[in-house]
């Protein structure tokens, strides 16, 4: 048996979705609203879901604080209050939720060796959000 840990962070970018080897109507029909020129800019809900063994000496999953501190340095001040298209994770890519998603897991993935990495779920508004990883 193993357990599952959420963990819940918060941040705040902007982005502009559009791709530059799509035409401008192309890029209106396919994104609507959200190619404007100006971009336009989210308070996302990032979770992160890790699971492991729970150890019997500290009967967690994984050390919080160690996992808050990654995700802090690693994704929060890399992102938060970030123009999207701006970072170089997303010089190639157009910066929707779901490439953040993939963004945000492999960081994670490459970088956290205390539990098993299961998935990343982002919330970008009430009625969008977005998952990737291993779905329960």
């Amino acid at each position: 048996m193993k357990a599952y840990l959420n963990r819940r962070y918060l941040f705040s970018a902007s982005h502009r979705l559009h791709n530059d080897t799509m035409s401008a109507e192309e890029n209106r029909r396919t994104y609507g609203k959200c190619n404007n020129p100006h971009g336009h800019g989210h308070n996302y809900v990032l979770e992160v879901t890790v699971s492991g063994q729970v150890d019997p000496r500290t009967g967690m999953v994984c050390n919080l604080v160690e996992l808050d501190g990654f995700v802090r340095s690693q994704v929060l001040e890399r992102f938060d209050h970030q123009n999207l298209n701006l970072v170089k994770e997303f010089t190639e890519i157009v910066p929707t939720t779901e490439n953040l998603c993939i963004v945000i897991y492999d960081i994670l993935r490459r970088g956290f060796p205390q539990a098993h990495l299961e998935k990343v779920r982002i919330e970008e508004t009430m009625k969008n959000s977005f998952e990737y990883g291993r779905i329960l």
